[in-house]
């Protein structure tokens, strides 16, 4: 926009509704901190320095969440209500011209679309303010917009206040604004705590306005959920569903398939790329990205990790903070725990866990094994049953393993320890030193065999019955 363009976010309050320790926009809807969603919103329609973020409960915590947007902060060390928390921002805000858009840190359903058409509105009327507004079929609690006759907004007036008649009206106040910037400033020091709290309230600015000649327009916004503010579990689990069915539409569209959408969890921040198909009960968390013609099988969770194209992942299985290559195929029940590397084309199958391991190009960890702080070559077998013991009580040590490497089945590799390329583990053996390349390492006892055993046990213990 040609002019400038401040954004006001008020999240100083603890919302006692949430009946919570936490501060209620530090709650979490679609994967994001509430407050996270109104500030992405806002870094959309102006720089990160001219939006200013009113904190107050929990103050430090609130910042440490936005610090890496680059935001600004003003304290608000009492809290004495909307028109107050606006009021100490006046001598922080840069830009006396141009534009102001008020926000709440509780209302992460916001569209960026609407806050644009709020800003166009008030650009292209030249109004003093602009106040977004909706239809309600049950307004109950909300203040009412009044009209006039050529549909301005006159005033808000609060449930309380309102006539048998006002009581009647269906259209409710936001609370959301974008203010001419000059008119904000010249008229906010005229509210007044006039009211049962004492506290100032930004809709009286509504009144004011009015008062001195000046015109407030509304913008309806038909979609009501879009201005659901938190205040309760019940309404923030709301906003969750809300937000999470949006994120599966959006992918739909782009060409992902989702069977039963309504079953599935997927952060805001997730990427996934076209022809992908997701099955029920799926959750996809974090800064998860997810190429194309991939296959998530029913009830996996994969949380910030990147998965090439053509990836497989079968059911129930487990992806965190972890990188898979091209065509590799996971599970089923498999759990990639954390900061692991597998190559493309390799297998990781039913009950595999896999900590800190890098796993070569077509390498296979087909059943019930534990590989951890491993390194492993490409075109390696591991044998079902096989473990790495990487930890002595005190430290993790690594283990390595050479590209065509055979580890039989029930193997345990005592770390440190390095098998070289192209060498053979027979099955049962514990490894405790090197083993060179192309050799055989054998690490178990020689079979005892003892003939009619068996029988004499039986035997005796029938004749002692």
């Amino acid at each position: 926009m040609s002019s400038p363009l401040s954004v006001i976010i008020l999240a100083a309050g603890l919302g006692t509704r949430m009946k919570s320790q936490k501060a209620k926009v530090l709650h979490r809807a679609g994967g994001k901190a509430l407050v996270e969603h109104v500030v992405d919103a806002a870094l959309k329609l102006t720089a990160a320095n001219n939006i200013f973020v009113v904190v107050g409960h929990q103050a430090e915590m609130v910042k440490a969440v936005l610090a890496p947007r680059g935001v600004r902060f003003v304290f608000q060390e009492q809290q004495k209500g909307t028109g107050h928390a606006v009021m100490i921002c006046a001598s922080q805000v840069p830009a006396q011209l141009g534009q102001v858009v008020v926000l709440y840190g509780d209302a992460p359903l916001l569209r960026v679309e609407t806050l644009r058409r709020l800003c166009q509105l008030q650009a292209e009327t030249g109004v003093a303010a602009v106040a977004i507004t909706t239809y309600l079929d049950d307004p109950t609690g909300y203040g009412r917009i009044v009209r006039n006759e050529q549909g301005d907004v006159l005033a808000v007036v609060e449930q309380k206040a309102a006539s048998s008649e006002q009581l009647q009206i269906r259209e409710i106040n936001a609370g959301i604004y974008c203010f001419s910037a000059p008119q904000l400033w010249k008229h906010l020091p005229e509210i007044q705590p006039n009211n049962p709290a004492g506290e100032y309230y930004l809709t009286d600015m509504v009144e004011i306005l009015n008062r001195v000649g000046e015109k407030v327009s509304p913008l309806v916004v038909e979609d009501s959920t879009e201005l659901l503010g938190i205040n309760n579990r019940i309404e923030l689990a709301e906003a969750d569903r809300i937000l999470r069915k949006r994120k599966a539409q959006e992918l739909m569209l782009a060409g992902v398939t989702i069977e039963k959408p309504d079953t599935v969890t997927i952060d805001l921040d997730v990427q996934i790329g076209a022809d992908t198909v997701i099955e029920p009960f799926v959750r996809i968390t974090g800064e998860t990205v997810i190429g194309s013609e991939c296959h998530l099988g029913a009830c996996s969770i994969i949380h910030s990790s990147k998965l090439e194209d053509q990836v497989q992942v079968l059911p129930f299985s487990m992806i965190s903070s972890s990188y898979v290559e091209t065509g590799a195929q996971i599970g089923p029940y498999a759990r990639l725990r954390l900061e692991n590397h597998v190559g493309a084309g390799a297998h990781i199958g039913n009950f595999v866990e896999l900590k800190k391991t890098r796993l070569g190009r077509g390498a296979k960890a087909q059943h019930l094994a534990y590989l951890g702080d491993s390194t492993i070559g490409a075109s390696v077998n591991i044998g079902a049953g096989t473990i790495t013991c990487n930890y002595d009580g005190r430290a993790k040590h690594p283990t390595k393993i050479g590209e065509g490497a055979f580890i039989g089945s029930n193997s345990t590799l005592v770390a440190p320890v390095e098998i070289g390329d192209g060498a053979y583990v027979g099955a049962g053996s514990v490894i405790t030193d090197e083993v060179p390349q192309d050799a055989l390492a054998l690490g178990r006892a020689r079979q005892v065999l003892k003939e009619g055993w068996a029988r004499k046990r039986r035997e005796a213990n029938v004749s002692s019955d």
